[in-house]
């Protein structure tokens, strides 16, 4: 794996057909079987792909990033986003990938400013939203389909023109492609303006990629190894994992839905896979829910085990008798945990935002390896990452960055990175990228502390900081983590922006909420009805007294006001990743904040 500087994305696939080819590259579910893609047959797709693309008119020798062509991709994540993504480097043009829940306003834009040539959506929805903005985007000559659409043009009419000079330009093409050459744009979400397009190069994400391989580690996997794929891969951190996988001979497989995820994980058994915290937090919610269904020594059981977990810690042993009944709990109840997963999780890795604390305690204490990481999307996007070996793990920090880069916490605690994978700069705005990448260090936006001088701790977003009317600063980011740790509190939002005191919205588990309820022989109707019971109110004012003791008075919440409808992507609250977006919401329940400052 030497020569890092030397390799392209696309040189992943000749590395996996030399080193260990599999006969399960890529697997994705059709029509209710797994349907499997061997390394060499991906090899050939490819070529046939990139050769079609040329005959195109895609690529060529305009290798600038102005000059390079544009295509971009909106689907669900499937074998044929892989195949377009190397068959688009292989030519040298550059893939612009779109969140399928991109809103149409947002779409226009990025399509336009890429000047985008060409398109590849998954699905009659995705054609729809693209036909509905097609006007406004007047460099886009034609819109590929992945699924079979009547009246639309499928993929795989582009690989069926290959030739057999075309394959030998493929093969030209590709040897002149500088590491250092555009490979990606990526939109970060618009929730501060309008979408900037970060440009990665092959060298940027390649670095990464090797660099993450081997700080983790992941070792390579002649052996039958797989991972269940779910993460958009427009996403950088999907994309990047998507790379080591390739590099190490791990087979993807990628989930059929979202809503199939339990299933899917059951039928393949993969060894690994990674998430986002709030998809951690919905498992382990519906875990708690069924927990609470139980009655007697069952029941009894199960929350003696989860409350034991709660208290593990990996790098301090708990004694001879902890010990022991970890082992008894491991045995009766978290197997199921297990089982549920598959049975073979080897590791499951977080990132995107801040994971609980809690949660990473109980499901390693469940023998469920969940390792937290960060990095943004202008770093490709990997600093730090708990790893597998010992003394190199710790709760509540997000591990120490990987081998090769550098970090360092500006005065005010701002994280700034240096390395091969921090970005080119923003497309088509040098003024952002001279704001954000000075002496060639990024600098993230994020704020942070270390802890043993070693371990990278995340305290907040420093656009998210805010101060309240006595001029003190609040970092909301650690209260709504510590606050989730309640099974009553499903979501929250810190808020108090130039106002006396901090208070909250939140958003009630309404399961764990009906549970308790019909414990209390309250009847419950409508979420609306539950939210203004008196002994529902006294219960969340004794959750938030409770929580309130781990933080310092002007971080204790003083006042909150519970919603009704959790918030989601679909709703606008959330970005695709699963992140807050505390403008959209702030704006949206004006009113309902109003009320707590009344």
């Amino acid at each position: 794996m030497n020569n890092i500087s030397k390799r392209r994305l696309f040189d992943a696939v000749a590395w996996q057909l030399a080193q260990f080819p599999k006969p399960d590259m890529l697997a994705a579910k059709i029509n209710g079987q797994w349907k499997t893609y061997d390394t060499a047959s991906v090899v050939e797709i490819v070529n046939r792909f990139s050769a079609g693309l040329l005959q195109l008119g895609v690529g060529g020798n305009d290798f600038t990033p102005e000059g390079a062509d544009k295509i971009a991709i909106i689907s669900n994540n499937r074998p044929e986003w892989v195949f377009t993504d190397l068959a688009v480097q292989q030519t040298g043009a550059v893939l612009v990938p779109i969140y399928p829940t991109t809103n149409p306003a947002e779409l226009q834009f990025i399509l336009k400013d890429a000047a985008v040539k060409y398109m590849f959506v998954s699905s009659k929805e995705l054609l729809d939203k693209v036909n509905s903005i097609r006007e406004g985007v007047p460099s886009l000559q034609h819109i590929y389909t992945f699924d079979e659409i009547p009246g639309t043009t499928h993929w795989s009419t582009i690989p069926a023109q290959a030739t057999p000079a075309l394959l030998e330009q493929v093969e030209s093409i590709k040897a002149g492609i500088d590491p250092h050459h555009l490979a990606t744009i990526i939109y970060t979400s618009g929730t501060t303006g309008t979408p900037k397009g970060v440009m990665l190069s092959h060298h940027n994400i390649v670095s990464n990629v090797l660099l993450s391989k081997e700080s983790f580690p992941f070792e390579d996997s002649p052996q039958p190894s797989k991972v269940l794929s779910f993460l958009p891969l427009n996403h950088i951190f999907e994309k990047c994992v998507t790379y080591i996988y390739l590099y190490s001979g791990i087979s993807i497989y990628y989930a059929e839905s979202m809503d199939t995820l339990s299933a899917n994980l059951k039928e393949i058994s993969p060894d690994g896979f990674t998430t986002v915290p709030r998809l951690l937090e919905k498992v382990f919610e519906k875990i708690m829910a069924t927990g609470s269904e139980l009655t007697g020594v069952k029941r009894k059981l199960f929350f003696w085990a989860v409350s034991l977990a709660g208290k593990y810690d990996n790098n301090i042993s708990g004694g001879a008798w902890y010990n022991l009944q970890l082992a008894i709990a491991n045995k009766l109840i978290f197997s199921k945990w297990r089982q549920a997963l598959g049975n073979k999780i080897r590791f499951i890795v977080t990132g995107g935002a801040a994971c609980q604390e809690k949660l990473l305690r109980i499901f390693n204490a469940a023998q469920i390896p969940v390792y937290e990481g960060y990095g943004p999307t202008e770093n490709s996007p990997v600093i730090c990452v708990n790893r597998k070996t010992p003394g190199d793990m710790k709760f509540g920090t997000v591990g120490p960055p990987i081998n090769g880069i550098e970090v360092k916490l500006a005065e005010d605690g701002e994280i700034c990175v240096k390395g091969p994978s921090v970005m080119m700069g923003y497309y088509k705005r040098p003024d952002l990228t001279a704001e954000t990448v000075i002496d060639g260090w990024l600098h993230t936006g994020d704020v942070g502390s270390w802890v043993d001088d070693k371990f990278l701790k995340i305290t907040d977003r420093k656009k998210e900081l805010f101060k309240t009317s006595g001029g003190k600063y609040v970092a909301p980011q650690p209260i709504e983590n510590k606050f989730k740790e309640s099974p009553f509190i499903e979501q929250i939002m810190v808020v108090g922006e130039g106002e006396k005191f901090t208070g909250a919205l939140i958003v009630p588990a309404f399961t764990y909420l009906k549970y308790w309820m019909n414990q209390q022989n309250i009847p419950y109707t409508t979420n609306e009805d539950a939210v203004k019971i008196p002994k529902v109110l006294d219960m969340y004012q004794e959750v938030v007294n409770n929580y309130n003791q781990h933080f310092n008075h002007v971080e204790q919440i003083k006042k909150f006001e519970l919603l009704t409808t959790e918030w989601s992507i679909a709703g606008g609250e959330m970005t695709p990743k699963l992140s807050l977006k505390r403008k959209v919401v702030t704006e949206k329940y004006k009113n309902t904040i109003a009320k707590i400052y009344s």
